[in-house]
């Protein structure tokens, strides 16, 4: 499964590359990411096809999670399947927006890669 992290904390990487190593030496998982929406908008022209989950954090500089979030749902025919919104402000407005412009998940900061993962586990084909 190809995923998607969107995060303006380059550290972000070598944590989820730590926490999932298992997952994507068996193959399920594997990660690409992203240091800005930007960027991430860059990717999906390129893969939109392959990538199958997004996870986004909301607050970063120049275009936030919430616009990338936008800006997804716009641009590609078949967007990805799951959206997650990723956050250190765990506020009903803020899950309300995220959900609002569909948004599939809201995560908050600092993310339980339990409960990430099990998520992500009932995602697989």
């Amino acid at each position: 499964m190809q995923i998607l992290v969107v995060d303006d904390e380059t550290d972000v990487r070598d944590l989820f590359l730590q926490r999932f190593r298992r997952e994507i030496r068996s193959g399920e998982f594997n990660f690409s990411f992203a240091f800005s929406g930007e960027e991430a908008m860059q990717f999906m022209r390129k893969h939109h096809s392959e990538v199958l989950i997004i996870l986004s954090d909301i607050n970063m500089p120049g275009m936030s999670g919430l616009e990338l979030l936008g800006h997804v749902k716009e641009e590609f025919d078949m967007p990805p399947t799951t959206m997650m919104m990723i956050t250190a402000y765990g506020d009903n407005d803020i899950f309300k927006q995220a959900m609002e412009l569909g948004a599939n998940d809201l995560l908050t900061k600092p993310v339980d890669f339990v409960v990430l993962k099990e998520k992500l586990l009932q995602l697989l084909p």
